[in-house]
């Protein structure tokens, strides 16, 4: 068995099923990647574990579409939506009114929905109160006066029915300075100047903490966003227990309580599930245990397994992949050209988009992660061993023929030998890669360094960025190291010579 073959297997064997196979929890939570989902998550994670259920919460999962997918394909079963993103987002071409609607249209998927949650998170468009005051702006129809404003909004706003498009055309605002940005980032931007106004979540504590004036939405083009939690309908015979204690939350979370909880995790960093205990606790007297605040070591130590889960799996399955068709490639001058087409096509697909793709085929966590890293590790692979075996000089491949050997035979004694240096410099470029672009898989719940980096930027944490963004360029020089030092077991030594004579 070959040495990435035996390594494959290993990482098969000894380290955590990330994709949700074999799983023994009973209830799967999800949230979005802003403080308040995750919040709503944590709640319903502590209210399913107050039944005596198990659960688990797969929190930051990107935008409302990756939990939509997942909710109706069974890979979670619960998550917090509001009934604006339903309406004008997820079910827009059916054109429904009232909450009733929505709770009969879904029932389609089997899918079920609860009374709204007590407040109401719409969107609206903010600025520096000192800002507005110097444009003398109190109305989002103001801002038509001022096309030189920049805007710059989060980018799930930027393409959804009820975000900029139809806000520009409603209001017919002229501005062109408009870019999409993450959320979190977009505050930040205010507050050092480089953008005029941003679209705002209603109940964020970042509002009154920015000094932000929210403007009047005075042609009411957003519409009402209560909260609620949609389930999968088998959840209410699968666990009824926690359903009834779900419900329990319907008109229970008025709006000062959901900003003073975003506050609490924002702006004073405690975690989203002691702030979730202490509400519950409080507010309807669940008894919730006492939750431990996992050390940065333990985050450490779990993060590392799931990046070298990621990237173990992908470029072992690259290597067994690339280093044929790169051979095949070079021996089949044709079909070798539609080969490097097909892989530099790949390789120039957005990481995100491509692990957006994977989802409708392998649903969320390690699967699409693993075959997104798999097709980007495979260009630098199959182009470097293409070019090591195409470059062999014309004089050793004419001897070797003389000899008598026959193709088999020259391949693996004298081809691939000499290719080595380039097909291992190849491996290396896929694994450095690799590794940082595994970073992407955590915002759909596969986890690695780039958890505690989505983190960090959420709620602007610096320490939490560097657990992420440290470990990650380590982990990267390390690899790199590692390959140097293989050179001295898989490339010949007189080729080693040469290139130390060069």
């Amino acid at each position: 068995m070959t040495l990435t073959g035996i390594l494959m297997l290993f990482l098969i064997g000894t380290l955590p099923n990330l994709a949700g196979e074999g799983e023994t929890l009973l209830i799967k939570i999800g949230s979005k990647k802003f403080t308040e989902s995750v919040i709503l998550g944590e709640l319903l994670k502590l209210i399913a574990e107050s039944t005596g259920a198990e659960a688990e919460h797969r929190a930051e999962l990107g935008g409302t579409r990756v939990l939509w997918n997942a909710l109706r394909k069974g890979e979670i079963d619960i998550y917090p939506e509001y009934t604006g993103t339903i309406r004008q987002e997820i079910l827009a071409s059916q054109n429904l009114q009232g909450d009733e609607e929505i709770r009969e249209a879904i029932k389609d998927y089997d899918l079920r929905m609860t009374k709204a949650l007590g407040f109401n998170n719409t969107y609206a468009v903010g600025m520096k109160k000192s800002v507005a005051r110097e444009y003398e702006i109190t109305k989002v129809s103001d801002l038509r006066r001022f096309p030189e404003l920049r805007f710059g909004f989060s980018n799930e706003f930027m393409d959804r029915g009820d975000g900029w498009p139809s806000l520009r055309e409603k209001y017919n605002l002229p501005q062109t300075d408009v870019r999409g940005l993450d959320h979190d980032l977009a505050y930040r931007g205010l507050e050092q100047g480089t953008i005029h106004a941003i679209d705002l979540y209603s109940t964020d504590a970042e509002i009154q903490y920015y000094d932000l004036q929210i403007l009047e939405d005075d042609l009411e083009h957003f519409p009402i966003y209560s909260a609620v939690v949609l389930y999968r309908g088998d959840l209410e015979q699968r666990a009824p227990k926690v359903v009834a204690a779900i419900l329990k939350l319907e008109s229970g979370i008025a709006e000062s309580e959901m900003v003073s909880m975003n506050a609490l995790v924002k702006l004073e960093k405690n975690s989203e599930a002691n702030v979730a205990a202490d509400f519950l606790s409080d507010k309807f007297d669940f008894e919730i245990a006492s939750i431990e605040a996992e050390g940065i070591f333990d985050r450490l130590v779990g993060n590392t397994r799931e990046h070298l889960y990621l990237v173990g799996i992908s470029l072992a399955g690259a290597i067994l992949i690339s280093i044929p068709l790169g051979v095949f490639a070079a021996k089949n001058t044709k079909i070798g050209q539609v080969i490097l087409s097909v892989v530099g096509i790949i390789q120039t697909i957005p990481s995100l988009a491509l692990l957006v793709f994977m989802i409708p085929l392998l649903g969320i966590g390690g699967p699409p992660a693993i075959v997104a890293l798999f097709l980007y590790s495979l260009l630098p692979i199959v182009r470097n061993t293409y070019a090591g075996l195409h470059d062999i000089p014309i004089q050793i491949r004419e001897s070797a023929i003389a000899l008598g050997l026959p193709p088999g035979a020259r391949l693996r004694l004298i081809e691939l030998p000499m290719s080595s240096r380039s097909i291992l410099a190849g491996i290396k470029i896929s694994a450095v890669i690799n590794v940082g672009t595994a970073t992407l898989g955590a915002l759909i719940g596969a986890g690695g360094y780039g958890q505690p980096l989505l983190t960090g930027i959420r709620l602007d944490d610096t320490g939490l960025i560097l657990q992420g963004a440290v470990p990650a360029a380590a982990l990267a020089l390390i690899v790199q190291g590692l390959f140097d030092l293989a050179e001295r077991w898989f490339v010949p030594k007189g080729l080693r010579l040469q290139s130390q004579d060069g």
